[in-house]
């Protein structure tokens, strides 16, 4: 299969998986697919530094279940499966950007170990992570907070390039790694208390 083909083929499948029907009337490239006319956030990578720097102040290991919010091009999850032996998921609302991450993922030797689709993260269901990772907006993560609290177990680690949580959830820890600053939390029971507040 020539490249073109290939790419074809990954972004009918991002398309599929997005619940959406193309009909290309010439060859499809990744202009020719879907993207959201509005995003909560624009895509812009992470640094692989910082990606590394997210996955050790995560303590990812090989028995956790790492879902990133917002993943991109997937790096994150695909790093932490290669480097770290984790499995992950990936959840994002551009089918584009989740086709560059399940080939992403195919040319890292990871697939087998993770998984990406396109989704709502207000509408995700987190609960199955040990370690969320995140790269959003103040806004946004101020407002998923609470589904956070909710949804996932005590002991779950929560690390977020650039942005916070606002002053109701203070950072445990943060670092700086080129100038882009990384925060770090866990989950406890009295985020959970907050949320049945």
């Amino acid at each position: 299969m020539n490249t073109d083909s290939r790419r074809r083929t990954l972004l009918l499948s991002a398309a599929a998986t997005a619940g959406m029907s193309l009909v290309p009337a010439r060859s499809l490239l990744a202009q020719d697919l879907y993207e959201p006319s509005r995003l909560d956030v624009p895509y812009v990578p992470t640094p692989q530094e910082v990606v590394d720097r997210m996955l050790a102040m995560g303590k990812v290991g090989k028995n956790d279940v790492l879902y990133d919010l917002g993943c991109g091009d997937g790096r994150i999850v695909v790093t932490a499966a290669k480097v770290h032996g984790a499995r992950g998921t990936g959840i994002d609302l551009n089918p584009v950007r989740i086709a560059e991450a399940q080939e992403n993922a195919k040319k890292a030797g990871v697939a087998d170990r993770v998984n990406f689709r396109v989704g709502d993260l207000f509408k995700t269901d987190v609960s199955p992570a040990s370690v969320v990772t995140l790269y959003l907006l103040p806004t946004v993560n101020v407002k998923l907070r609470p589904r956070l609290w909710q949804q996932l177990k005590v002991g779950t680690r929560v690390v977020s390039h650039a942005f916070d949580m606002g002053p109701e959830w203070p950072p445990e820890q943060q670092d700086e790694v080129d100038g882009r600053t990384i925060y770090y939390w866990t989950i406890t029971q009295a985020n959970k208390r907050a949320v049945k507040a």
